[in-house]
């Protein structure tokens, strides 16, 4: 087994030391916690918990296509939202980015994120090659 570390252009890394955004060991793909924050990494993209998710979900997608594979190789997500009462926000996002068979997911509430204005939280892991896309 090996370990490859992924980028895309399109996804802004975290400071080195910190963590990696995508790792790839054989075929199964790790994606960190992604939030809607821009270039800069500071500013947050979007006001509601759909457009940050289609921020999110666009830079998984990013991260996925990178390493190799397509979003419909994505079997798991963990998303982590500020308010669960607007979860179908998340849901409707979703939507945009899969087809078929949607991957196993896992929806909690938290009392907070890094930042105030980040409403969502979202976590993937991917089997490269598994889809039939």
């Amino acid at each position: 087994m090996r370990k490859q570390r992924f980028y895309s252009d399109a996804v802004r890394e975290p400071s080195p030391g910190m963590w990696s955004n995508c790792l790839r060991i054989d075929n199964l793909i790790l994606i960190s916690g992604m939030t809607a924050r821009g270039d800069d990494g500071e500013t947050i993209v979007g006001d509601t918990e759909y457009d940050q998710s289609i921020v999110v979900f666009q830079k998984i997608k990013d991260l996925v296509e990178a390493s190799g594979a397509v979003m419909d190789d994505v079997v798991k997500m963990t998303i982590y939202v500020t308010d669960i009462a607007n979860n179908s926000q998340v849901w409707k996002a979703r939507q945009e980015f899969f087809s078929g068979d949607f991957p196993a997911c896992t929806l909690v509430q938290v009392a907070a994120l890094a930042k105030p204005e980040i409403l969502l939280e979202i976590e993937a892991v991917a089997v490269a090659g598994c889809s039939t896309s």
